[in-house]
């Protein structure tokens, strides 16, 4: 769930909003396929639809917004890391050529008010369920960590002269929890507003100083549970078929890949205080945090469950059509927060590098 949008002038008309018909015309228009089925498959700010040919082929296709989709080099060089990461091992979609051979095309397209550019792209449809969808075990988020850790370590290697279009300058990078100060408004009234002040303090006091030592390179950004798939491989376990949306692709800290992970796997768990200890240690099978980042782990997925809530009732607002998907983890990450702060740093970092330095994996 990307929520790039929420600290500047970006307006809702940036968002496409295309008929099934239109959607079913320009995948013929552009690649030649005649869509038999089309149903919309959720997105914040972009639009998703699942298509099913006369052949019974699955498709995903995928319209950009109308701000990311000026950044045509960004976009060529998220559509080149999915081929890349592909080619070693992951489970990643594969974008189609369209009839001139592009993987890309960008259309100009009237959604009702008044042409705007949008990029325009078809991908293979991955199976399986999110993780969203599917109740996943310990064992399984151990898998996660690992597939996030083996994608991320795969991205050193990856080479474009295009590179520098990763420079993070996202307001959702952990590297900017401080900013939530200036959003802070929105939670008026509300209790866990001064929380919030306190985990910004924290932040500012603990993480800043030692973000110059967390080791960077490309990161995913957005490892959510609805951005991972699962498939079942028999007594309940599953194993990661998909990663999807690379929208958010940075360069940025290899620690706060771990804590987004972490925290976005705690949302709908039934048992939270488990799932950082699985995610980690499936991290550090492929890559080791360093003392300093393992230190600051605690605070940036709360940090990050800050921003979550904040950009989140922020974003609401401002598209309030979308207003459910948007707040799709509010509410869990309230009552995260809540019970995270309650127990304290010193508490739940025993409970996660306990369970990481003892996991077992069968």
């Amino acid at each position: 769930m990307s929520l790039a949008f929420t600290n500047n002038a970006t307006t809702v008309e940036a968002r496409p909003m295309l008929t099934p018909k239109q959607a079913t015309d320009l995948t013929l228009q552009l690649y030649g396929v005649t869509i038999t089925e089309i149903s919309p498959l959720p997105s914040y700010i972009d639009q998703n639809f699942l298509m099913v040919d006369k052949e019974g082929t699955n498709f995903l296709l995928k319209i950009m917004n109308s701000e990311d989709s000026k950044n045509a080099i960004r976009l060529e060089v998220q559509t080149l890391s999915m081929s890349f990461l592909r080619q070693h091992g992951i489970p990643t979609q594969t974008v189609i050529p369209n009839t001139t051979g592009q993987l890309m095309s960008m259309e100009e397209i009237d959604c009702g008010h008044g042409a705007q550019t949008y990029c325009v792209r078809l991908m293979t449809y991955l199976p399986g369920k999110t993780i969203a969808k599917s109740p996943v075990t310990i064992q399984d988020l151990y898998h996660v960590g690992k597939m996030v850790a083996s994608m991320d370590k795969a991205l050193q290697q990856l080479v474009s002269p295009n590179l520098d279009v990763l420079q993070n300058d996202a307001l959702w990078s952990l590297s900017r929890i401080p900013l939530i100060e200036c959003s802070l408004s929105v939670m008026d009234g509300n209790p866990l507003q001064k929380v919030i002040k306190a985990i910004i303090k924290q932040c500012k006091s603990h993480v800043q100083p030692k973000i110059s030592s967390f080791r960077k390179g490309i990161i995913h950004g957005d490892t959510n549970d609805m951005n991972i798939i699962v498939t079942p491989v028999g007594n309940g376990r599953h194993e990661v078929s998909g990663v999807l949306d690379f929208g958010l692709l940075m360069n940025d800290c290899y620690v706060f890949e771990v804590a987004v992970t972490i925290a976005y796997m705690m949302l709908k768990s039934t048992s939270p205080l488990d799932v950082g200890g699985a995610v980690l240690a499936g991290w550090e099978s492929i890559m080791m945090l360093n003392d300093d980042e393992r230190d600051c782990l605690f605070l940036l997925v709360l940090g990050w469950l800050c921003q979550s809530v904040v950009y989140g009732r922020c974003n609401a607002k401002k598209y309030p059509d979308n207003k459910k998907y948007i707040l799709t983890s509010s509410e869990d990450g309230t009552r995260l927060i809540t019970k995270l702060w309650e127990l304290g740093k010193k508490e739940v970092e025993r409970k996660w590098f306990t369970d990481a330095s003892t996991f077992s994996v069968n």
